[in-house]
């Protein structure tokens, strides 16, 4: 069934729920072994929310949103499709991504997939909802490229906190003060985390929805003038936090490497 042609929501969503005994559990597990993804999903669906749902339903039923439905473009497969960007300049967001994800060795297929491991494609409620839903989860990287946010541990959990001021998803915003705490707890650094990341949550408030922007236009942008046109600020309290954790003897350590399972809550 096309996009437009599904119902809003459908009747077997659940549109809101606030778990914190199941959110414990799983964060405990998601300690316990970083890698393990599912327990991030298991987070975000335990603590959904309406006011989540409400954003989801007025882009929808925005006439941007009806446009971009009717396109139904499949951005994990364009944001792979490298050479479809060949023509774009060296400093275009475009350009910045593709570096930036041969650096990291990721995909936008690969996000789809660890988020298949939660749950099936085909247990996937199809409603417009999840066609937003499945929006967010796709550009998450594009937030990386924009923000300069990095991946290791901090820079995923301050990204968290940007997301959950453009989403307003509970468990991304506990997940983003945990993984600072986490952080914290295993150092004892004195560098500001919790500032820092409260600093993301700033910035993501003030900026422009990624998520709402013509994917294909931003990518051939200038990544100077679209942060400008987005508001997306400078994260000074992550940088000032990451010079401590270097100087502290940190940055060369685990904690500071790809953290792939905060990568996937967004």
């Amino acid at each position: 069934m096309a996009v437009i042609d599904r119902p809003l929501c459908d009747p077997d969503r659940k549109t809101s729920g606030f778990h914190p005994f199941k959110v414990l559990h799983h964060f405990r597990k998601l300690v316990a072994d970083k890698e393990d993804t599912e327990q991030v999903f298991h987070i975000i669906e335990a603590m959904k929310g309406k006011k989540s749902h409400r954003q989801a339903w007025d882009f929808i039923q925005s006439e941007k949103g009806e446009a971009f439905m009717r396109r139904e473009v499949d951005i994990p497969g364009m944001l792979d499709d490298h050479e479809r960007w060949a023509d774009c300049g060296p400093n275009t967001v475009a350009q910045h991504y593709i570096r930036f994800m041969k650096r990291e060795g990721l995909s936008a297929a690969g996000l789809v997939e660890e988020s298949h491991k939660w749950q099936p494609a085909d247990q996937r409620i199809q409603d417009k909802t999840e066609w937003y839903f499945e929006r967010l989860r796709d550009t998450h990287d594009l937030f990386h490229v924009l923000t300069t946010y990095g991946r290791d541990a901090l820079g995923e959990a301050c990204l968290l906190g940007y997301s959950y001021e453009q989403n307003h998803n509970l468990g991304i915003k506990f997940i983003a003060y945990a993984g600072a705490n986490e952080i914290r707890k295993s150092t004892g650094t004195k560098a500001p985390l919790f500032k820092a990341v409260s600093e993301g949550r700033r910035l993501g408030r003030e900026a422009g929805r990624i998520a709402h922007e013509d994917i294909e236009a931003l990518m051939r942008e200038d990544i100077d003038a679209a942060r400008k046109r987005l508001k997306i600020g400078e994260p000074v309290v992550y940088r000032q936090c990451l010079a401590t954790l270097e100087a502290e003897g940190y940055l060369d350590s685990d904690l500071m490497q790809p953290q792939d399972a905060q990568a996937q809550a967004a």
